[in-house]
């Protein structure tokens, strides 16, 4: 359940050429994906270093990719691990956005993930329908649990966690720590196409503007299907417009897996924007509404509090578009 990329409007602007309202500007790659970071300081900030400690922190935290991470360990059946703060909050939030999705958010579905090739391992093949089955039986969030000393007690050994859909918008949420705890009020921090904005884009005098990808573009196109003013708040996007396997049989595989069917399912969404407090919340929002499909997203939003979703979905073969009200008051096109 990866997520797809915004691009920042704002960070192709020329800077200012008032030394008061000059912004830095950094960007690299992160966790396997790059960023993209604009920010207003009084003082030097040692940022690179900073960035370069989240990013180690994060990996050997919750990295599928990295042999010696706590959760490679973990998934590997080592039960001696006391997990670190970042993967305790991480694994709360996931648990409260698995119980709010009736299941649609869950990060033991790992072991499909891999299967289906989404994970550090390419697909070669179709899985057999009866592999993938067996894989089924080992997801569910409710089969995981924190013991007093943050170890992680898995009800069947086999469950592999995979925090991917989430892992970047706490990573931003760090990044965003860093900046409140330096004075800084005023930045915009992407990364793999999560968001979070704070304050103003001084340079511009006005709040920060981003764009949501148009998923109908065809590749190698870069067109937007709006534009939208952020201040305060966190957003992330999910979609399957251009994440996919295909195998050797031509067999092609959208990378929103049903944790409740065990199937790689393309529902009739085409891509969830979701605003939220923190990036964190957006990342695991965004991933479960693709999952649900547009009508029972729609129901969960509705239940949610400071949460409001852009959604593009197909209705009788045509796109459309749904945006809560919360939502509509940042657009800008």
């Amino acid at each position: 359940m990866k997520k797809h990329l915004f691009l920042l409007l704002s960070l192709s602007l020329l800077l200012s050429c008032e030394p008061e309202n000059s912004a830095e500007s950094l960007s690299g790659n992160a966790l396997g994906t790059t960023y993209n970071i604009k920010y207003f300081s009084e003082k030097e900030l040692e940022i690179e270093a900073a960035l370069d400690s989240i990013f180690n922190i994060i990996n050997a935290s919750m990295s599928t990719y990295q042999d010696d991470s706590h959760i490679s360990r973990i998934n590997n059946g080592d039960t001696s691990i006391v997990v670190d703060k970042h993967f305790v909050k991480v694994f709360k939030a996931s648990q409260k956005i698995y119980k709010e999705s009736e299941g649609y958010f869950d990060p033991t579905v790992g072991n499909l993930v891999n299967a289906y090739g989404f994970g550090p391992e390419k697909l070669l093949e179709q899985p057999e329908q009866a592999y993938l089955d067996s894989l089924h039986g080992l997801v569910g969030f409710d089969k995981l649990q924190l013991d007093a000393n943050n170890r992680l007690i898995k009800a069947k050994s086999g469950i592999y966690i995979d925090f991917n859909a989430i892992a970047k918008g706490y990573a931003i949420d760090v990044i965003a720590e860093y900046f409140d705890e330096n004075n800084v009020s005023d930045y915009l921090i992407e990364l793999g196409g999560e968001l979070v904005a704070k304050g103003r884009n001084k340079q511009k005098d006005s709040d920060w503007i981003v764009a949501i990808d148009d998923p109908e573009q065809k590749a190698g196109e870069r067109t937007f299907q709006t534009i939208l003013a952020l201040k305060d708040r966190a957003m992330a996007t999910s979609g399957n417009y251009r994440k996919f396997i295909t195998d050797s049989s031509g067999n092609t595989f959208v990378h929103t897996i049903n944790p409740l069917t065990g199937r790689a399912e393309k529902t009739d969404l085409l891509s969830a924007s979701v605003l939220a407090e923190n990036c964190t919340l957006a990342d695991g929002y965004a991933s479960a509404f693709m999952a649900m499909g547009f009508e029972k997203a729609v129901a969960l939003l509705k239940k949610l509090d400071n949460v409001d979703a852009y959604f593009i979905f197909v209705n009788k073969g045509t796109p459309e578009v749904y945006a809560s009200e919360g939502f509509k008051k940042a657009l800008r096109d």
